[in-house]
């Protein structure tokens, strides 16, 4: 068994989550922030047998996107912040970050 966990951005996790149920895995989300843009995101488990692994991949794959965004750079800590005119920077986010894991023991109460 393996669990599958899926970090994705909030603007694909509706999308994802409608996916999963209609192929029939179960999926807890959860709430979460990135680090580096601030940004909020949803992780997925997934808890699957080895040979579902391949087949929630390409339902994520197939449901989160890259996109490139404008984002306002982080004023510096020092220094003279008056003088600091922060210039949008494109950069790309979105897709999915995922891990999957060994699972040894799975229960259900």
């Amino acid at each position: 068994m393996k669990m599958i966990i899926a970090v994705v951005q909030d603007k694909d996790s509706s999308r994802l989550a409608d996916a999963l149920v209609k192929h029939e895995f179960r999926a807890t989300k959860l709430a979460t922030t990135g680090g580096f843009l601030k940004a909020g995101n949803t992780t997925f488990m997934i808890g699957v047998e080895d040979q579902q692994v391949d087949r929630v991949m390409d339902i994520i794959k197939e449901n989160c996107k890259s996109r490139n965004q404008l984002v306002a750079p982080v004023s510096p800590m020092g220094g003279n912040a008056d003088a600091y005119v922060p210039y949008p920077v494109e950069v790309e986010v979105g897709g999915a970050t995922v891990f999957v894991l060994p699972v040894e023991s799975f229960q259900q109460f």
